[in-house]
């Protein structure tokens, strides 16, 4: 096929970039986002579509395929102008739509009179599952599958619905005919069964005559109907029985033969067969000009007469021993193939599209022999995963399922997907992102842990074990040895050296209890098993949290407006930092540009490692998009990324913490100058039910009325409480749950004290809770809590966070602008609730909403559990629904344990 740029331009294209294992597709045709699959008929979008084909800045698109993929539309879409409509990988891009590297409409349509139907038809205009088209910019050709035919026009079309000029597979346009006597197939020069693969290279036109296990070559483009071929491949001639049930079939694997061949393609010199029940992709160094001349190379197998799905044994590297020592194998590597649907070279590199195993196969040279493995895979992480995991990555920027063709324009390849119906645009980079390289700015790892806590009495001789994984660590105690050191003993041994592989050990003496947090981030701690015994007779106890880690967190899925930060090398040869002065953050840094589908991405820092931007709201409707990085240096030169997929949902909370290993200090502060109390409003609403509350001998009661809420329940006791100027507390309502929230009106110890209460009358539904019996805990309010200055019990803290989501209510959701800092309203909530342990205990949260003032940030009012005991590390996290944050630490005093 003709290329849009000549083979000077694209060597250099590929000697400057390349394609990176697990990489996002760049550009996406047929839906209006990357995780949308709208099973439509329109010329907005495309169903189950298969065969590809570019040339003249134009790509085909043959919108039906031969699998369970739907709506079949019987048609070709035409979209034109493609490099007006996707920008160059190094191009700035403008924000005009929701998604700015999708395409939607197509120009044109072949085999339906409009873009709205899907009908099956049999003539010079219509068609029934077109699965394969090609065209070298002068003559257009589809396979037109279950009318067993290609059409051919001359010229490309320039209207909708254009008759074909030239059928071939049938005598005229209104013939579908086989020919089975004697229960056999006796096919010829001229018939075609089920057809799914045709090329046009050189003046010559190639079908992979699918059903009849065979590839037709013409010498000449045909212009007449019927027109016999010249060539045959896979059979001894063109007229070889071929057995047409396919339970009966048997076609021995060889040089010479084929089945079930979908796809045939050349680069001007070597030609390319996809060998679909053979499992193989076939290599002829030359263009065959005689029947059924043999094949040089086989992709996918070892050798000429291997025809294994996923051929292991031959192909891959053991991956291990079993219990019988016996070698075991991953279920693929990246040279073996399962039903691969097609091969494309742009004469210096091979794809395949790897249809059994949901990927495409790059390699970067022309294999020379057999068996040879791939050097890049698209659509997976690795050569050993079926289909990228998870809800999230089901339809993404970096998953195919069942690719069914490509094409490439010289910078870009395209792989159409049929059951996403879509088509997918990969492009190379100068750089690559890591995958996880996009991460909660606040949390970036959220690490799994456990514990092991020490009770009874030292006694020397005594031996503790603490087993992790397959590991054991033991230490004898001494005659003099305290907790503590027995603790110090046991975190040494684990890590001693390089460390246990699975975990770091850390000591906590105030709590007696040695901390366990896993050497990977993310849920894959989860489990990492543990133990703790001690020696028959022993006097000290030992009990771990659980017999595996836990809180292990993916921090790399990521909510709406969340700030990120995105890890990397050669981003940029500067660094730089926002002024954050103003009321918006800048598109551009230092020559940096980050883009989520498209869309320019607010930057606060930019550095040759590291970027720490927000994700645009605008992305709330997907539940993945795509990212990648532009970045002009201090020469003006300009290099890009490749994309990565960043999986998308509600929220996914993150604490800010020191930096530091985890779990890190928390930025946590003092709330209140004033003593601060908080009664919990609960219940349902019964008529006539009397809420009362108490502060200090000073009575306040409610009659709850038919209309009443929880919400105004706790509105009518706030106003009546701050209706009392005499009243030594003012009230408040917290933003989540229904809450009252009490403060003191003096500061200090002038307000520590003040005894509350609260009850319902017997019977009521209503249910009024103090979540303290007296106010406590004034501080300096907005001062970092300390070892010097710690938390007391009872006490509310502020700490912030990240990625929590939309607030509400809507005019407090409708001020969130990405890039622009919040303007209020100051009382909001976010719309998923917010849960918080500190210490073990249930953490009061009476606030939790955007904070004014910031891009992205979000403040949370923590009341702590009135017992909590004195601990210089007691850890925090906050949770909404399944997703839990990063642990941090703040110390807490509890005054109680000094009179101890």
């Amino acid at each position: 096929m003709r290329q849009i740029l000549p083979l000077f331009a694209i060597a250099s294209l590929c000697l400057a970039a390349d394609f990176v294992t697990g990489q996002a597709a760049r550009f996406l045709i047929g839906q209006e986002t990357f995780t949308r699959q709208f099973p439509g008929t329109s010329q907005a979008v495309l169903g189950a579509a298969s065969g590809l084909a570019y040339a003249n800045d134009t790509l085909f698109v043959a919108d039906s395929s031969r699998i369970q993929a739907f709506p079949q539309n019987n048609r070709v879409m035409i979209y034109r102008n493609l490099s007006q409509r996707l920008p160059r990988p190094t191009d700035q891009i403008l924000y005009k739509t929701r998604c700015n590297v999708c395409i939607t409409e197509a120009d044109l349509v072949l085999g339906q009179p409009d873009f709205s139907k899907n009908d099956v038809g049999l003539s010079q205009t219509g068609m029934r599952t077109p699965t394969a088209v090609a065209t070298d910019g002068r003559v257009l050709a589809v396979a037109d599958t279950d009318n067993n035919r290609v059409l051919i026009w001359l010229s490309l079309p320039t209207s909708n619905n254009q008759p074909a000029d030239v059928v071939v597979g049938q005598g005229d346009f209104k013939s579908n005919t086989l020919n089975y006597p004697n229960g056999g197939r006796t096919p010829s020069a001229k018939g075609l069964s089920g057809p799914q693969g045709v090329w046009i290279q050189n003046g010559k036109l190639f079908v992979a005559d699918t059903q009849n296990h065979r590839v037709l070559i013409w010498n000449r483009i045909p212009t007449q109907n019927g027109q016999d071929a010249d060539v045959v491949l896979g059979q001894a001639n063109f007229t070889t029985f071929v057995e047409p049930d396919i339970a009966r079939t048997r076609v021995d694997a060889k040089a010479t033969t084929l089945l079930n061949p979908v796809s045939v393609t050349s680069d001007g010199t070597r030609l390319y067969v996809t060998d679909l029940g053979h499992n193989r992709v076939l290599i002829w160094n030359s263009i065959p000009t005689s029947n059924q001349a043999p094949a040089d190379i086989a992709i996918g197998q070892p050798d000429m007469t291997s025809a294994v799905a996923n051929n292991v044994r031959a192909l891959c590297a053991p991956i291990g021993k079993n219990d019988k020592n016996e070698d075991i194998y991953p279920e693929r590597c990246a040279a073996t193939l399962d039903f691969p649907r097609f091969a494309l070279s742009d004469g210096q590199r091979l794809f395949i599209a790897d249809g059994g195993n949901d990927r495409v196969l790059v390699f970067n040279s022309i294999p020379t022999s057999s068996g040879k493995a791939a050097d890049v895979i698209l659509g997976q992480f690795s050569d050993r995963l079926a289909l990228n995991s998870g809800e999230l990555r089901i339809s993404s920027a970096d998953t195919v399922r069942t690719p069914m063709s490509l094409a490439w324009d010289g910078t870009n390849l395209y792989v159409s997907s049929p059951f996403d119906r879509r088509v997918l645009v990969f492009s190379p980079g100068d750089f690559a992102l890591p995958f996880t390289g996009v991460r909660n700015a606040a949390s970036r790892d959220i690490f799994a842990v456990g514990s092991v806590t020490f009770s009874g009495k030292i006694k020397e001789n005594d031996e503790v074990t603490i087993k992790i994984g397959s590991r054991e660590y033991k230490y004898k105690i001494a005659k003099d040895d305290t907790f503590g050191k027995v603790i110090s003993e046991l975190v040494a041994k684990i890590n001693a050296g390089e460390g246990d592989p699975q975990v770091y050990a850390s000591p906590n003496t105030v709590f007696q209890a040695l901390l366990l947090t896993a050497r990977i981030s993310g849920e894959a701690g989860n489990e990492i098993e543990y133990s703790a015994t001690v020696s028959s007779g022993a006097e000290i106890a030992v009990q771990t949290s659980g017999a595996r880690l836990n809180g292990g967190q993916d921090a790399a899925k990521i909510a709406p407006g969340s700030l990120v930060t995105i890890l990397g090398e050669k981003f940029t040869d500067r660094t730089a930092t926002a002024d954050t002065t103003g009321d918006e953050l800048p598109l551009s840094l230092a020559g940096v540009e980050v883009y989520f589908d498209g869309i320019r991405a607010p930057l606060l820092y930019v550095a040759p490692d590291q970027i720490n931007a927000q994700i645009p709201y605008d992305v709330n409707d997907a539940t993945s998009v795509n990212v990648f990085v532009r970045s002009e240096d201090s020469s003006g030169r300009v290099r890009v990324s490749t994309p990565l997929s960043v999986p998308i949902i509600p929220q996914n909370p993150g604490i800010f913490a020191e930096p530091g290993p985890d779990p890190r200090p928390a930025i946590a502060l003092h709330y209140s100058s004033r003593a601060t109390g908080a009664i919990s409003v609960d219940g349902t609403i019964k008529e006539g039910d009397i809420a009362t509350v108490t502060i200090e001998d000073r009575q306040y009661q409610y009659t709850v009325k038919k209309e009443d809420t929880l919400a105004s329940v706790r509105d009518r006791l706030i106003e009546l409480i701050n209706a009392n100027p005499d009243e030594r507390v003012e009230a408040f309502p917290a933003s989540q749950f229904t809450r009252i929230r009490l403060r003191a009106k003096q500061e200090g110890e002038a307000g520590e004290g003040i005894p509350y209460a609260a009850k319902v009358n017997e019977g009521g539904n209503l249910i009024l809770t103090p979540l303290t019996p007296a106010l406590c805990c004034a501080n300096r309010a907005g001062e970092r809590i300390t070892e010097e200055n710690p938390a007391r019990p009872g006490e509310t803290i502020v700490i912030y966070a990240t990625g929590l989501g939309f607030v509400q209510p809507d005019e407090a959701k409708l001020a969130l602008s990405t890039g622009k800092k919040y303007r209020g309203p100051a009382f909001n909530s976010v719309v998923s609730p917010v849960d918080s342990l500190a210490g073990g205990k249930t953490a009061n949260v009476l606030f939790a909403g955007a904070k004014e003032g910031e891009v992205g940030v979000y403040e949370l009012h923590l009341q702590l559990n009135p017992d909590l005991p004195t601990n210089p590390r007691t850890q925090l996290t906050i949770a909404q629904d399944v997703y839990i944050s990063n642990i941090v630490t703040f110390p807490v005093k509890n005054p109680k344990d000094e009179q101890q």
